[in-house]
C-alpha cells in the first residue's frame, strides 16, 4: 500500500522503491480475511500502511463490506494521514464508505506540527467529524521540530479544536538514518511533565514507545509517584500522600 507523502523518519523508510513490498493481491487479501474470520478473539482492525485513505472509495467501499459478516469485529481503526497531507481527497465519496460499514470506525490522524493543521486540513476533518467519524491523533516526536513545550502544546490544542482527541505521543523508532531526529526519553519525560502543568486532560497524548520486534508499544510518561509516600505535581512540587492509610 503507498502513502500520499514519504516521512523521512518513518521506520518503513527503506520499503520505498524497486525492491519494496507491493500491493497485496486477491489471494493474500482472502487470506487476511480468513484469518481474521477464524479468529473470534479479534475486536479490532487496524488498516495502517502505507496509507489506507490513498485507495478509491469505491475499492475501499468494497473492502469494509467484507467485515459485515464478521460479527466478532466490532472496530475499525484507520492511520492516515491524507486529510493533513492531501485533504482533498477526504470526498463525499470517501466518507461515504467509512460510514457505511456497520461497525464503529475510528481514524487516527498523523500531524506533527500545528502548521500543519491548515485551513484546507481543518476542513477535510471536519467533514470526517460532521459525518459521526471518531478521530485520535498521533504525532512522532521529532527533535527541533515539536520537542519544545509550546510547539507540542499548539498541536494537541490544535487537534482537540478539530475534534481529534490526542491519543500517541511516539518515541522515534531506531530506523536506520534517522538518529538526528530523536530526543532521549529523558527529554520527552520532561516534555511530557510541562505538558501536563498547561494543558487540559482532554489534550493529553500518552507518550509511547514501540518496542522494536513487534513486541508491542509501552507508556513510557514520566512517574509522579515517589517511593516515600510523596506525589510530584506538574511543577515540581513535592507532597506527602499516604498511599497504605486506610480511610
Amino acid at each position: 500500500m503507498s502513502a500520499p507523502v514519504y516521512c523521512r523518519f518513518c521506520f518503513r523508510r527503506e520499503t520505498v522503491g524497486p525492491g519494496g513490498p507491493t500491493h497485496a493481491g486477491r489471494q493474500e487479501l482472502e487470506a487476511a480475511l480468513a484469518y481474521i474470520r477464524e479468529r473470534p478473539e479479534i475486536w479490532e482492525v487496524v488498516f495502517t500502511g502505507g496509507d489506507p485513505l490513498v485507495i478509491a472509495p469505491r475499492r475501499l467501499a468494497e473492502l469494509l463490506a467484507r467485515f459485515r459478516a464478521i460479527d466478532h469485529v466490532k472496530i475499525l481503526r484507520f492511520h492516515t494521514r491524507v486529510p493533513i497531507v492531501d485533504p482533498a481527497r477526504i470526498t463525499a465519496e470517501l466518507v461515504a464508505a467509512l460510514r457505511n460499514t456497520g461497525k464503529t470506525v475510528y481514524v487516527a490522524i498523523h500531524a506533527n506540527h500545528p502548521r500543519e493543521l491548515t485551513a484546507e486540513a481543518k476542513a477535510a476533518l471536519a467533514r470526517l467529524a460532521d459525518a459521526g467519524v471518531s478521530m485520535v491523533s498521533q504525532t512522532v516526536l521529532l527533535k527541533g521540530i515539536n520537542d519544545d513545550p509550546e510547539t507540542m502544546a499548539a498541536l494537541m490544542r490544535g487537534f482537540v479544536e478539530a475534534r481529534v482527541k490526542p491519543y500517541y505521543l511516539h518515541h522515534g523508532d531506531l530506523a536506520p538514518g534517522t538518529s538526528h531526529f530523536r530526543t532521549s526519553i529523558a527529554e520527552g519525560q520532561a516534555l511530557m511533565r510541562a505538558l501536563r502543568g498547561r494543558l487540559s486532560g482532554l489534550a493529553q497524548p500518552t507518550y509511547v514507545l514501540d518496542i522494536p520486534g513487534g513486541y508491542g508499544k509501552v507508556p513510557i510518561g514520566p512517574d509522579y509517584v515517589g517511593e516515600d509516600d510523596t506525589v510530584t505535581d506538574p511543577n515540581g512540587g513535592e507532597h506527602a500522600y499516604r498511599f497504605n492509610d486506610a480511610v
